[in-house]
């Protein structure tokens, strides 16, 4: 094997690194027990900071065969390197869809449940692995061990949000959710400020989708200008003419490739203020409504693929944190004023609502989450700090899977099960066979 580059979604960190694929499990183990250095199982490398980084990688990428789909009961098992844009094609056209979505469907399976993905249905259906029946791990002492929510389960609670470092999850079998078309049947509703917006997440809090966009250039009784958008699957009757002829169609929208990455200077406070300002007007009235496919709803950045190229080849951190209900208002309006004080608006910041969680090492808990797009830059590190200081003393978290800098201290302080997640990853993983440089950096696995 020879060295290559290699970065998750940020394109911060880069390092150089041995990646290893397979395709069947036998592979996976006999290079395991053969090499004597850790290694990272990774996915599709959708994550966003370092937590699937390491100098020696064990790509899933080739181990993605669907192996059952059960179209009556809306069942799927596969393997753990199948992403979810290729799930959506086989299941989209019997009337199901994958339970939980985050903004991609380039994700594969196995990287949804390391990461216990998320997406604008939090508050009503939970994460990923809150639907998976059972899944295999390859742990770090050698065995493959079926666990499940009831069943091995403190293998599971681990494996969920443990950003590999359990062991490698090869088969998955989980729910699917029925839909009667591919479409969303959405609104969009403008919010004058932080106030409002929130307003329209509990006014709209029936709805099983919702997320909003917010301008984080706006000050004052502007701060916090959004648009909440909220959704459901398209009932039939909700359908044009022209769409019920193929209710249940896969769409594609990858239209476009970033063919190179956009000068350092590209992304600045000039350019970022007009994309918001423009981006907030081009909803003329206060509710716009209307039957969208699937992807304009739940997939839009996937349009543009390598999308991620915008922010130059220095690459970009998204700072993405929750706080509990309680603190969620007044600590949204204390880091917008910050950002806003340091001129860092950003490209893409969204807010959304969480349901009640309480996992072992899972990101969410009840509340709402921010994530923001930061160009990386001099400076930017030391106030990422401040915001940290910020989340935690509110009682907040930050997401490992989109960490790239987050300390040992504010982990230990965010995640208040931490020592006890620390404890089964050493018991699952005693030599550190499985290991990450985010791992390492939070005092996981040292």
């Amino acid at each position: 094997m020879s060295l290559q580059e290699v970065s998750n979604w940020g394109n911060y960190p880069k390092m150089e690194a041995e990646v290893k694929t397979f395709s069947e499990v036998s592979e996976a183990e006999a290079y395991l027990s053969g090499t004597k250095v850790p290694v990272i199982p990774r996915g599709n490398g959708r994550c966003y900071g370092d937590a699937s980084l390491e100098e020696h990688i064990l790509s899933t990428l080739r181990y993605d065969k669907l192996l059952e789909f059960d179209r009556e009961q809306g069942i799927l098992e596969c393997q753990s390197g199948i992403t979810l844009d290729q799930v959506l094609e086989v299941v989209v056209p019997s009337g199901w869809f994958v339970p939980v979505t985050p903004g991609t469907k380039f994700i594969t399976v196995g990287g949804a449940i390391a990461s216990d993905v998320h997406g604008k249905n939090h508050h009503a259906e939970g994460c990923f692995a809150d639907h998976v029946l059972e899944m295999d791990v390859l742990t770090g002492t050698g065995e493959l061990i079926t666990c499940g929510p009831s069943f091995q389960q403190e293998l599971f609670e681990a494996t969920r949000g443990g950003m590999g470092l359990t062991g490698l999850i090869t088969r998955v079998h989980f729910k699917l959710k029925p839909v009667r078309s591919s479409y969303i049947y959405q609104k969009q509703i403008k919010a004058r400020n932080l106030d409002e917006a929130f307003d329209l997440f509990q006014e709209y809090k029936d709805y099983t989708y919702s997320v909003s966009w917010i301008d984080c250039f706006q000050t004052g009784k502007d701060l916090g200008r959004s648009i909440l958008m909220v959704g459901e699957h398209a009932e039939l009757e909700e359908l044009s003419a022209s769409q019920k002829r193929d209710p249940l169609k896969v769409h594609d929208k990858r239209l476009l490739t970033m063919p190179v990455y956009l000068p350092g200077m590209a992304l600045n406070p000039l350019s970022i203020r007009s994309f918001n300002f423009l981006y907030y007007l081009k909803n003329t009235k206060k509710l716009q409504e209307g039957t969208v496919d699937y992807n304009g709803f739940f997939y839009p950045l996937d349009a543009i693929l390598e999308w991620n190229k915008m922010y130059g080849r220095k690459g970009f951190v998204q700072y993405q944190f929750v706080l509990p209900m309680e603190t969620s208002r007044k600590g949204l309006e204390d880091i917008l004023n910050r950002i806003n004080a340091k001129g860092l608006g950003s490209f893409l910041a969204v807010l959304k609502l969480f349901g009640k969680q309480d996992n072992l090492i899972s990101f969410p808990m009840e509340g709402y989450t921010l994530a923001l797009d930061f160009p990386v830059r001099d400076g930017l590190f030391p106030f990422l700090d401040e915001l940290d200081k910020v989340v935690h003393d509110l009682g907040g978290r930050l997401y490992l899977s989109k960490d790239a800098r987050m300390s040992k201290e504010a982990f230990l302080q965010g995640y208040p099960r931490a020592e006890e997640f620390i404890r089964l990853v050493k018991k699952y993983n005693p030599q550190n066979t499985y290991n990450s440089i985010q791992a390492k950096r939070l005092g996981i696995t040292t």
